[in-house]
């Protein structure tokens, strides 16, 4: 289905033997590296683990103006940041079925379980996206802690091409998150004092049946955040700031990691200089 790792700095020495013995191993899918940044200044906002996908352009996560309760699992990640749903859905749907594959990226421990991703806090991985000339789009979705109810997204399945229909890569794509990418998913009242995932300040939460909207385009969004400034989430972080609406919060930077012949030919072009060079 899927397969991610954390990258690790290994060492640039490559012995011939071990070049081919890599080359012979060879061939296989398309890898992407993705690199994820939360942006927010020290004392900012966290976000959860981020569930991402490769696939082929039909996996819709949310559509804005839509009741949440139409789109399984947006719900449960822009909630409580559970991204199992959305990822049973992805598998059940068409683009899953096509070969679509998915990763959920973690962080840090937050409160001894639950890693997310602390202001300044990046992290990469690779990610085998298997046929590039069907899974050419990407998807992401993370939610914003603490909050009632807010997070990020791309509705649109088709806005990341990373691949081009031939299945060659179009990058690197740097996808730049700002607060007015954020989404309020419609479900609960924002009200940092009733039941804000992720929060110290207690409360129980206050149902809604709205639509998911565009963040910072109500009165009183920006009040919303500053009201956690100076309350506590739940591993004992003190909220200092919040972000507005021209704030980069987040980024996400896709590059290509090389195929092994990639890498084999680069590699024996190198050594074929340095024999002529020593003639």
């Amino acid at each position: 289905m899927f397969q991610f790792q954390e990258m690790t700095v290994k060492g640039a020495a490559l012995g011939l033997s071990g070049l081919l013995a890599v080359v012979a191993g060879g061939a296989g899918a398309e890898v992407i590296s993705v690199q994820i940044e939360n942006t927010n200044s020290s004392g900012g906002f966290f976000f959860t683990p981020f569930w991402v996908a490769a696939h082929d352009g039909g996996f819709d996560t949310y559509d804005g103006g839509a009741l949440a309760s139409d789109f399984p699992g947006i719900t449960e990640i822009a909630e409580t940041g559970n991204t199992g749903p959305l990822s049973d859905r992805f598998s059940a749907s068409s683009s899953g079925l096509a070969g679509g594959v998915q990763a959920t990226q973690t962080a840090v421990a937050f409160d001894g379980d639950a890693p997310v991703f602390s202001p300044g806090e990046s992290t990469i991985f690779n990610l085998d996206v298997g046929d590039s000339s069907v899974n050419r789009y990407f998807s992401y979705a993370s939610m914003v802690i603490p909050s009632n109810d807010l997070f990020v997204a791309n509705g649109n399945p088709m806005a990341h091409a990373i691949f081009d229909a031939s299945g060659n890569f179009n990058g690197p794509t740097v996808i730049e998150i700002y607060g007015s990418d954020v989404n309020d998913n419609g479900s609960e009242l924002n009200d940092a004092f009733a039941g804000a995932a992720f929060s110290a300040n207690g409360g129980d939460s206050i149902d809604e049946e709205h639509v998911v909207r565009n963040f910072f385009t109500k009165s009183g969004d920006g009040d919303y955040l500053n009201s956690f400034i100076g309350s506590q989430t739940g591993n004992g972080a003190t909220i200092g700031s919040a972000f507005g609406a021209g704030d980069l919060i987040a980024r996400i930077t896709i590059t290509q990691v090389p195929s092994p012949g990639g890498l084999a030919a680069i590699a024996l072009g190198g050594l074929v200089t340095a024999r002529r060079r020593r003639g």
